[in-house]
């Protein structure tokens, strides 16, 4: 796949974002001396970026934007895993955009997008990994995501389709599918 001097940019611009809104304006709650929860925008870049750009695309961005946080602002040792699970933070929506024939232009699909990407990534895997490093129960990691997981879905897709929008990249969305 090649990239576009456009798409680059931007991909660099939404890493820098995700950056920005992860590691500085973002809620953050310890359990047992580790960073439990974080609520905040920084998965919001990522998912845009699957969805304009497509999965490899989206990939990228979660795993630099990971990568890049982490050496900025490192907490604690680097955990490959939720490098991973950023990564998959933007190949989700890119596949489900590319199996979605009319691309990503529907206000109520960019939520089940939003919803299908956090709740594997934020609210299962990212729990799972904590139990499994640090101990935390998965229930206790859990159980404020799934608030956090409907907060996501209300906000998300109104956000990413104001952005679609005003940026021009609805035409980015419907280029990614298949059938166009």
């Amino acid at each position: 796949m090649k990239f576009t001097t456009k798409q680059l940019v931007f991909m660099a611009l939404l890493i820098s974002v995700s950056v920005i809104l992860s590691r500085i304006a973002s809620l953050r709650i310890a359990f047992a001396g580790v960073e439990g929860i974080r609520i905040g925008f920084g998965d919001l870049p990522v998912i845009l970026a699957g969805m304009t750009f497509g999965p490899l695309s989206g990939g990228i961005v979660g795993a630099l934007s990971d990568l890049t946080g982490y050496f900025i602002n490192p907490m604690g040792a680097y955990m490959p895993h939720f490098t991973l699970v950023k990564a998959l933070s933007g190949i989700i929506p890119g596949i489900m955009v590319i199996l979605n024939e009319r691309g990503c232009r529907s206000l109520l699909y960019i939520g089940w997008i939003v919803f299908v990407t956090q709740l594997a990534t934020s609210t299962l895997l990212t729990p799972y990994f904590l139990q499994v490093l640090f101990g935390i129960p998965m229930g206790l990691a859990a159980l404020p995501r799934i608030l956090a997981l409907v907060f996501y879905t209300l906000t998300f897709p109104i956000i990413i389709h104001t952005l679609l929008v005003r940026l021009g990249l609805m035409d980015y969305c419907r280029n990614i599918s298949p059938t166009k």
